[in-house]
């Protein structure tokens, strides 16, 4: 199968709520060097597609302007110079943009390929929140076994793929959620204490919960008025990755306690980072966690499929909150 050099995709004519999206045919861009084209068979949903399609987080230069970073499919073609990868492979990839359609072009290193008897809805929910915290909570937190670690918003994709994760790989996980029921699932997810944060405080029960000796990492997902919190649960010589800002993207900062304690604060977005960057953390998950997922020893949680003309729908439910882990689109039905 070739490339189409038009596609159906999903498209909007100015940026606002999920209603501007619809189902429309746009042309795919020829390949480049390094890059594979992959007939998308499921897609992923994630938060920077809702950012993007309100108009609060524009595609890099370069990159296709349709929704979508995460896809699971078939190769159907190869760039010249593409030599890891055939014709036919199924895959699940990160892509810097245009997942929301039929075709997507996407660089080889960033394909990996889709674990036995996987479907292609599952590993559509690998990329985008694998690499996003890969690349955060070990990479640049060096989280490690036997550490402590608190998750943020571990009933959504981030939040839930991080507790599995961590504790798969031997660190203690602590989490916070919004509701009882939320928590209860982040609990199913493996984290050993789950506290909803509009219930208690979560930084009395954190200490309390290490007899005051805090985590060793915190992945902060809200921001704003957490940012102080988190920098009372952590350890001496703690570390602090931030890769989103739910709850405000400033903060005032207690700095002597972060002095004080030693705290490493890092944090990232994942689609501006270089294509050799995206293909090291590709590597770094091929080698340490898709054993993991070929062992069965890790599925992700899949809340709800939409059928890729329910994308309104799909927007809909994911801003509604009510989601424990992640969303996806299926293109093949």
């Amino acid at each position: 199968m070739l490339q189409n050099k038009m596609i159906q995709q999903v498209v909007f004519d100015q940026p606002g709520d999920a209603n501007v999206m619809r189902l429309g045919s746009g042309s795919l861009a020829p390949l480049q060097s390094s890059q594979v084209c992959i007939k998308v068979h499921a897609a992923g949903v994630n938060g920077p597609d809702i950012k993007q399609r309100m108009g609060a987080y524009p595609a890099p230069e370069g990159a296709s302007p349709i929704l979508g970073l995460e896809v699971a499919g078939v190769i159907i073609a190869i760039a010249d110079d593409v030599t890891q990868w055939n014709i036919g492979d199924r895959v699940c990839a990160l892509v810097p943009g245009g997942g929301y359609a039929e075709q997507v072009n996407t660089f080889a290193a960033h394909c990996l390929p889709i674990p036995a008897a996987w479907s292609f809805i599952q590993a559509a929910a690998l990329p985008e929140t694998f690499f996003t915290v890969w690349g955060n909570v070990f990479m640049r937190a060096g989280l490690k076994a036997g550490e402590t670690v608190l998750v943020h918003g571990g009933s959504g994709g981030i939040g839930s793929t991080a507790i599995k994760l961590a504790s798969q790989l031997g660190a203690n996980v602590f989490t916070t959620s919004g509701t009882d029921d939320k928590c209860q699932f982040c609990l199913s997810q493996g984290a050993t204490h789950a506290i909803n944060y509009n219930n208690q405080s979560f930084a009395e029960s954190i200490l309390s919960l290490t007899h005051h000796q805090g985590v060793d990492v915190v992945v902060d997902i809200a921001g704003g008025d957490f940012i102080n919190e988190n920098l009372k649960v952590l350890a001496m010589d703690g570390r602090m990755v931030s890769i989103a800002m739910q709850r405000g993207p400033k903060a005032t900062v207690d700095i002597f306690r972060l002095m004080a304690k030693r705290i490493i604060w890092t944090g990232s977005t994942l689609r501006p980072q270089s294509v050799v960057a995206k293909a090291q953390i590709a590597a770094e998950l091929k080698q340490h966690v898709w054993p993991l997922l070929e062992s069965g020893q890790f599925t992700p949680p899949i809340d709800k499929v939409f059928a890729f003309n329910e994308v309104v729908q799909a927007h809909q439910y994911m801003e509604s909150g009510m989601h424990k882990g992640k969303i996806i689109l299926n293109l093949c039905d």
